[in-house]
């Protein structure tokens, strides 16, 4: 295991630790200037992840950073990408679909990808050396040398009906039924619904084909996800270019994207 894929597994795992002791308090909650939630589980999180990145001498982007301009950012050869809670929506509705996302970005790019469920203790990743993403259930104890040892390879779902369409616990749109019934119109479908980067991670564990997400993210969403997808050779496309998203934009809003295996 690589250095870095070291130190994202156990900045994500640590960090849920921190979301698990808010997680069964009485918590409140903010709003943000875009209407997002905001708990101090997100805070508390963001504080301990970066305390494991910044040792790496590599910058960080993450949602609860102050975002630094384009200008200070255009010429990074590479960065940490980090959601330090994605899903605060599931969060805040106690469902236990939320994750920790850390991802490493090279020229605009994911190369490496963790994302960490804390009440399930399910961990995902890929360390972007050899092909191939990961999924294990963390014991109490475990090490990094146990987490490669029980990994099991995920594998995209075989082509065959119904499709499975991962459609989104809070963000079902016009857009993506439209995309959905245009599928139903070949195929028979069916819609797997899951909150935050799980999404991505039906999609690579060969629970499901089809995740589009025609609906606003941001790149600190998708990150982790997409670096685990291509690295079971899926594609993540954004809808414009049809090409693969990119990252640490100018605006760090992603476009609308589909993540597929057929």
């Amino acid at each position: 295991m690589n250095i870095h894929l070291e130190v994202a597994i156990k900045a994500a795992l640590d960090a849920g630790k921190e979301i698990l002791k808010v997680y069964e308090t009485d918590f409140s909650v903010q709003v943000k200037e875009d209407s997002s939630p905001l708990t101090i589980a997100d805070q508390n999180a963001n504080a301990v992840i970066n305390s494991y990145l910044e040792n790496t001498g590599i910058p960080v982007i993450s949602e609860e950073n102050k975002q630094l301009a384009y200008s200070e950012r255009k010429d990074w050869k590479e960065c940490w990408m980090v959601d330090p809670l994605d899903g605060t929506k599931e969060f805040v509705k106690r469902n236990g679909e939320f994750t920790v996302n850390i991802a490493l970005i090279k020229n605009g790019h994911p190369v490496l990808g963790v994302i960490f469920t804390p009440v399930t203790r399910e961990l995902y990743f890929t360390n972007g050396e050899e092909k191939g993403a990961f999924k294990c259930l963390i014991e109490k104890g475990w090490g990094i040398k146990d987490i490669e040892l029980h990994a099991k390879l995920m594998l995209p779902a075989p082509v065959q009906e119904p499709i499975k369409i991962v459609g989104s616990r809070s963000h079902m749109n016009d857009d993506t039924k439209e995309f959905v019934e245009q599928v139903a119109q070949k195929k028979k479908v069916e819609i797997v619904s899951k909150g935050s980067s799980l999404k991505f991670c039906l999609v690579a564990e060969g629970k499901a084909h089809m995740y589009p997400r025609f609906a606003p993210t941001m790149e600190w969403d998708t990150a982790a996800g997409h670096a685990i997808c291509e690295a079971v050779g899926l594609s993540v496309i954004d809808q414009t270019t049809q090409k693969p998203l990119r990252y640490n934009k100018e605006n760090l809003l992603n476009p609308f994207f589909l993540v597929k295996s057929i």
